[in-house]
Formats: structure tokens, C-alpha cells, sequence
């Protein structure tokens, strides 16, 4: 599908193609954070902002007074680390090997004021790992989210297996998209794929990189309009985030934009985000 297909016509032809749902991996019981604790950020394309948008909201829900943890979910191409510009002595990686448990490779990130747990950046070696691993350490971290108010779980962009298998460690998944029509219906497929597998799901969807929020509520009517119609179901609108050049120019120094630039319109309208979430 290329980025000249009307969203519309785009969606309509997701809606009749998505990866078959897996089941659970037999093993031990489910186990799930307290509704609303674990939070997966998730987009079924890269480069929409996800990783930006799991770090921003991650500092705003600190700065709001809650002990928030943020993973690093991206088994291939994990980068949190490079954003933050962390040179973490443990990652993921050794957590995987069994060197060390999921809480002993969490570092504070003290301008921030929460804590990361940093994935494998620049090694694809954690993108193979067995579906019964991720499904252990999946459980594990909604153990962990127990001494956490808040825990952002960044995903890998996409909807291969791993991601939805990781993705079921939270009961609430934030869907980023923007107004990109290959944006659009891969945001659809990893939403139809996630209901179909878990019909409970709270989904949520943030438009980012929006020009205004008049034309961020447009892109998110068509989504919403593509799940009404075809999966019955209506995911709220969390938010939008107003395109934003001091986003990048954050990225560039490896700096939150909620130090860097504060009061610009993208961190406002993460902050904005935030408190929602703490209300709902």
C-alpha cells in the first residue's frame, strides 16, 4: 500500500488481511498488574514517535508524583538507551541469559526520576527469542509492576508474534499512529489482531505528529470509524501530540523534551496525555 491511498480505501483492505491470532502458550497462569498499571505503547509501523512517546510520557507520569518504570520492549531494535543517552551497565540481554532477574537490571534514569530497563541496542540477537521465554518474562514484569505505580512497556513497531506475545503482560495498550495511510492501517492490523487474540483489551490511540488537533482528530476518526465498522469495537482517542520540530532536536541531544523544552507543544500535549491516564 503506498502513502498515496486514501486512509480509507487503505483500511478496508486491512480489515479483510491480519496475522492469525496465537494462542496462549501453555505453562503457568496468567498474570496481570492491577487495570491501567502496565501500559504498552505500541504502532503497527516504525518511525511514528512510539519510542519518543513512551519516554515523555513515562517522565510526565513521574512527574506527577508516580514511581514509573519504562521498558524497553523493542527486541530488535531497541534504542531507549540512545535516546536517554544511557550507557547501561546490564540490558535485557542479561536477563535472558539468566545472569540476572528483570529488577536487578533496572537503573535509575535521575533526571528523569523513574527507571529504565534498557533493551540489546544495536544487536538483533533478543528479536529470536522463544515465545515460552517471552511469555515468562512477560509474566515476570507484571510481577515487577507491583512496585511500580506506573510501567510503560515500548514495543517493537509491527505485529509479528513477539510483540503481540509481550504485549500481553499489559491490560491497557496505547496505539500510536499518525496520518500516514500505511500508518493508518498497520495501526488498524495491530489493533484487529490484539482483539482477536484479547477481546478485553483497553486499546487507546494517540495521534502523533499531527499539524493541528482539528486534522489529529480527522485521522483518528478514520481509524475510529474503520474498528466501528469492521471489529465493533471503539477505541478512545487518548490523545493527540502536535507536530513539533524541538522533537527532534531533543533526539538529537539525547534529551527528554520535557528538560529540554518543556513548555513546547509536543510536551504539553504528552503531559496532557498523562493526566488523563492518571484520571481514568
Amino acid at each position: 500500500m503506498t502513502t498515496n491511498s486514501p486512509p480509507s480505501a487503505a483500511l478496508r483492505a486491512a480489515a479483510a488481511a491480519a496475522p492469525a491470532a496465537t494462542p496462549r502458550l501453555p505453562g503457568r497462569p496468567a498474570v496481570s498488574a492491577k487495570r491501567g498499571k502496565l501500559i504498552a505503547v505500541a504502532s503497527g509501523k516504525g518511525g511514528v514517535g512510539k519510542t519518543f512517546f513512551s519516554i515523555t510520557l513515562t517522565h510526565a507520569l513521574a512527574r506527577r508524583g508516580q514511581r514509573a518504570l519504562l521498558f524497553d520492549g523493542d527486541l530488535g531494535l531497541a534504542n531507549i538507551d540512545i535516546q536517554l543517552g544511557l550507557m547501561p551497565q546490564y540490558d535485557l540481554g542479561s536477563v535472558i541469559s539468566g545472569k540476572l532477574s528483570l529488577n536487578q537490571a533496572a537503573m535509575q534514569y535521575e533526571p528523569g526520576g523513574f527507571d529504565v530497563i534498557a533493551g540489546r541496542s544495536g544487536s538483533g540477537t533478543l528479536a529470536n527469542i522463544p515465545l515460552s521465554r517471552l511469555q515468562i518474562m512477560g509474566e515476570d514484569l507484571a510481577l515487577l509492576a507491583s512496585r511500580y505505580d506506573r510501567v510503560i512497556l515500548d514495543l517493537g513497531a509491527g505485529v509479528e508474534k513477539s510483540v503481540r506475545q509481550l504485549a500481553r503482560a499489559a491490560d491497557t495498550i496505547i496505539v500510536v499512529t499518525s496520518d500516514e495511510p500505511t500508518s493508518l492501517t498497520d495501526a488498524y492490523a495491530f489493533i484487529k489482531v490484539t482483539c482477536m487474540e484479547r477481546p478485553q483489551t483497553d486499546i487507546r490511540v494517540v495521534v502523533n505528529a499531527s499539524n493541528s488537533t482539528r486534522e489529529g482528530e480527522r485521522t483518528y476518526q478514520t481509524l475510529f470509524k474503520a474498528c466501528q465498522g469492521f471489529l465493533k469495537i471503539s477505541p478512545p482517542l487518548a490523545g493527540i501530540i502536535r507536530r513539533d520540530a524541538r522533537v527532534r532536536e531533543c533526539i538529537r541531544h539525547q534529551t527528554p523534551i520535557l528538560i529540554r523544552s518543556p513548555a513546547s507543544e509536543a510536551a504539553m500535549d504528552v503531559e496532557a496525555i498523562a493526566e488523563r491516564l492518571l484520571a481514568t
